[in-house]
């Protein structure tokens, strides 16, 4: 049975789902939506630790709860991410009049994935410096100990891993498994397979096209039922939003997060200046920044809280073609490629920023121009494949570090804080995966004709 002051917290907290549903009755923009329901789970997150402290079964019972919303909303957006993928990658390149123009968009789509990633590395190396941040010192409890025995094991995984093995893994074995998510390259297996009948059916128009009317309006109903689902799932953003940052909010631990502020405060300097860099490169693809942030304000605000890119996708796919005016084939390359590769904050400024930590500790000088040229070219490289192996910025870590000859024990150090920095990493990958996208759609003019 629930606790007294349980069945309180969840009173107050169906009033604030209420407080959101109203104010979407009121006609206000998602966006805003969005907006209000992240301050109220700010505030109903700081309450609970406020008043009942981290760990106390009180709060511990009441999360349980308002989770329901937070992870109830989560698991319906994975759920419409490979149909979504699938679908739209073979609509997108039915519609195509050229079958090259798909290996021109991914080519461009990667190249500047993993280019920015290179850029967010350096940004990541240089506030390191500046901040003159080192691993040298810090002391390590009894959790940080279990997690760096932990992430030696996870080391296995990864410390044999090539780039032709990791190209491999993306290509599809069986799509009914990949479908189900059952592998850390599932996402970029279905992008492939999506785009393989795609080109089937574009064939089957050109050589029987009696049939072609038939594929058309068959895969373009099929695309039409998938976007009205995401746009059904999409309106419950705000209650998701709100629910799921009371949770982080209320669990977070302030006496880690102060002990290790300079790395949070210089982690979010390198990332703040990674967004403008973003700006500038949407400028120059001829967009406002300010214009172009307001818009995908809902995406980042989700990618914030979820901590999730894959889970993101659909909101990143539909904000692209609604919002941005980014042609189909691109918006979804760009959006499901940047789930898994060149991501700016997992796998460029996260293991970057830790290399220049940890070279002092083994005698390295972090300024060295080998040192850092080399650690670049591993970003690069790693950035690219560590999607066959999933877990985001420590596998990235987990590949960088040892390839420089690093110890990885820094990375377990960081785990009290890495739930608030993760926050704000998904975030720029999202916004890395969306810049592309327009970027790409200015580079090549021709494609973005193509509807």
């Amino acid at each position: 049975m629930l606790n007294l002051f349980s069945i309180i917290n969840l009173a107050l907290f169906s009033g604030l789902l209420y407080l959101l549903f109203y104010l979407r009755r009121q006609s206000l923009t998602l966006s805003r939506q969005v907006f209000v329901g992240l301050l109220l789970g700010v505030a109903f997150g700081f309450y609970l630790q406020f008043i009942y402290g981290v760990g106390s079964p009180v709060m511990a019972e009441t999360l349980q709860w308002t989770n329901v919303v937070g992870d109830a909303y989560v698991n319906l957006l994975r759920m419409i991410v490979m149909p979504l993928i699938l679908i739209t990658m073979m609509a997108a390149v039915l519609r195509m009049d050229a079958i090259a123009s798909v290996g021109r968009i991914g080519v461009c789509v990667v190249a500047l994935l993993v280019g920015t990633a290179i850029i967010a590395a350096i940004i990541g190396i240089v506030v390191t410096l500046a901040a003159g941040l080192s691993a040298e010192g810090m002391t390590s409890g009894a959790r940080e100990l279990a997690r760096a025995e932990v992430l030696e094991l996870r080391l296995d995984t990864v410390s044999d891993l090539s780039l032709p093995e990791v190209i491999v893994g993306f290509i599809p074995t069986n799509i009914f498994s990949d479908l189900t998510g059952a592998r850390d390259s599932s996402i970029i297996a279905v992008v492939i397979f999506g785009i393989l009948s795609g080109i089937a059916a574009l064939l089957v128009v050109r050589d029987r096209p009696e049939h072609g009317d038939g594929i058309k309006r068959f895969i373009e109903s099929t695309q039409l039922i998938v976007m009205q689902l995401v746009k059904i799932v999409m309106s419950l953003t705000p209650y998701g939003i709100m629910a799921l940052m009371t949770y982080v909010v209320a669990s977070s631990n302030g006496s880690d997060i102060l002990n290790l502020i300079s790395f949070v405060v210089a982690s979010y300097v390198a990332i703040a200046l990674m967004f403008g860099v973003h700006a500038v490169l949407i400028f120059l693809a001829g967009h406002n920044p300010r214009e172009y942030y307001r818009k995908v304000w809902p995406v980042l605000s989700f990618a914030f809280a979820t901590r999730s890119s894959a889970a993101t996708i659909p909101m990143t796919v539909k904000t692209q073609m609604e919002e941005l005016r980014v042609p189909s084939p691109i918006a979804n390359l760009a959006a499901t490629f940047g789930a898994t590769i060149g991501q700016n904050g997992c796998a460029g400024i996260y293991p970057a920023m830790l290399a220049v930590m940890a070279a002092p500790t083994v005698g390295i000088d972090p300024t060295a121009p080998g040192f850092i040229i080399s650690l670049l070219g591993i970003i690069a490289i790693s950035s690219f494949g560590i999607a066959g192996v999933g877990g985001g910025a420590t596998f990235a870590a987990l590949v960088v570090l040892p390839a420089m000859g690093l110890p990885v024990t820094l990375v377990a150090l960081l785990i009290s804080i890495e739930p608030l920095i993760d926050m704000g990493r998904t975030a720029l990958n999202v916004n890395g995966a969306i810049t592309t996208g327009v970027v790409t759609a200015r580079l090549l003019p021709d494609v973005a004709q193509t509807k």
